[in-house]
């Protein structure tokens, strides 16, 4: 009979663990079984020891299995189960259109997604913001939805990968977050009990990212790549920028309102369509529904320009409990914030650098994220019509409009944001928006 303590030593002292002590300890974990201090000392020792890709295989595994999965055979679907991930960032909307858009392209989308974190957005908050919606459907509706639109967006599931829940909020409060491994097993045993066949994996590299040097995240997105096909998903990554927010605004409404424009081929951002199409691609290759960039690029177009995408975010806010009107009374059911000021330039200079973090904690700081689990978040609140590196600003020219629900918390805003935007002489590099792309070997 196998003991945790046994399992926290054998790490402790370097040695790896055989799947069948893993799948001990997670079982232990799920159960209860195991102590808070016993998940605190094997998470400390795989902080600091490492574990080789079988491990993090076996530990994502026995993460999936510790609750239910999802089985997608019985619905009878006629396309591949496929999904994305995002390790985070500032103005990172791109959920809300690859959804629709890979349904309209035949794919199924069963999309498990969180709530903001620190200064990242979260893509639960931003369905929040859409009066009615139900981010925590029965599993009953879920499955139909995804059955009869092609894609619904909800979040966590008690019952999926519950060891994982209670992982990490030990990890959270011992200093054990930053480990590969670790994340690796959190990320992708949540995702993969969601009955996947391919997922794509949009890990961030800069100032607004979780991993904020390219190298950190390269090992992350290898790790996740290498162990998620070892799990049996087929799955790929890219390493996308995040030294200046992805879309054109950051906050919950402003970001729903943004996504609406670009599915209704109202407004397309260029780094958020660039990223967007290109996470879609690669989706749609791994779920062999396009041979390559050139088709699969063109089925995308297509879906956009006939208005299926844009049919099938309707339908799913719908079929979730939100208005089936949204697309034709934005304004409606997304209104403004009070006060809706820019921020202007005090003096000429070139944009040169801007800290994203810090944009994000001033989208916190207006209300639109938490500093606490139970704040409640006005969706109204937020940022807009960035400044980008490399622009040229003269005196009195916006650089970022605040959208506040007080003057106080406008001005607060405000200064984060001018102290988050660096100036210089000297124009800047240009900027690269997709770093690489990682595949299975």
């Amino acid at each position: 009979m196998l003991l945790a303590q046994e399992v926290i030593a054998k790490k402790r002292n370097k040695q790896a663990l055989t799947e069948q002590e893993i799948r001990f300890f997670v079982n232990g974990i799920a159960d209860n079984s195991i102590a808070d201090s016993q998940v605190a000392a094997f998470a400390m020792a795989t902080y600091f020891n490492d574990m080789t890709m079988d491990e993090r295989v076996a530990l994502t595994c026995a993460m999936r299995d510790s609750g239910r999965t999802i089985d997608w055979s019985s619905l009878g679907f006629d396309g591949p189960v496929l999904d994305k991930h995002s390790t985070g960032g500032v103005g990172d909307v791109t959920s809300l259109m690859l959804g629709p858009m890979i349904a309209a392209c035949g794919g199924y989308v069963p999309m498990i997604s969180g709530r903001g974190l620190g200064h990242t957005g979260g893509t639960l908050d931003k369905f929040d913001a859409i009066p009615g919606y139900q981010t925590s459907p029965s599993s009953e509706q879920f499955e139909q939805v995804v059955k009869d639109v092609g894609v619904a967006i909800i979040g966590q599931t008690a019952d999926l990968a519950p060891a994982d829940k209670r992982m990490y909020a030990v990890r959270d409060v011992t200093a054990t977050v930053d480990s590969i491994a670790l994340i690796t097993s959190s990320i992708l045993s949540k995702k993969l009990a969601a009955g996947l066949e391919s997922l794509v994996m949009d890990v961030k590299v800069g100032s607004g990212a979780f991993m904020p040097t390219l190298a950190e995240s390269q090992s992350l997105a290898q790790s996740i790549v290498d162990v998620a096909n070892g799990a049996g998903t087929k799955t790929s990554a890219l390493l996308t920028d995040m030294n200046q927010p992805l879309a054109s605004c950051a906050g919950n409404s402003l970001e729903v309102r943004e996504a609406i424009d670009y599915l209704c081929n109202r407004y397309r951002n260029p780094r958020l369509d660039q990223v967007t199409l290109a996470l879609c691609s690669e989706l749609l290759q791994l779920g062999g529904l396009a041979e390559n960039d050139d088709e699969a690029h063109a089925k995308l177009e297509a879906a956009l320009a006939s208005g299926e995408a844009a049919e099938r975010f309707a339908r799913m806010v719908h079929g979730l409990g939100g208005p089936a009107d949204l697309l034709e009374r934005v304004d409606d059911y997304l209104p403004p914030a009070p006060i809706i000021e820019p921020v202007l330039a005090d003096s000429f200079g070139l944009v040169s650098g801007i800290d994203t973090k810090a944009l994000g904690m001033a989208v916190v700081a207006l209300g639109g994220g938490r500093s606490h689990p139970q704040d409640k978040l006005d969706y109204r609140v937020g940022l807009s019509d960035f400044c980008r590196i490399g622009d040229v600003v003269s005196e009195g020219q916006p650089l970022v409009t605040i959208h506040a629900n007080s003057q106080a918390s406008f001005e607060v805003a405000k200064a984060r944001v001018l102290a988050a935007i660096e100036f210089s002489g000297e124009a800047a590099q240009p900027q690269v928006c997709i770093y690489d792309t990682l595949r299975a070997n």
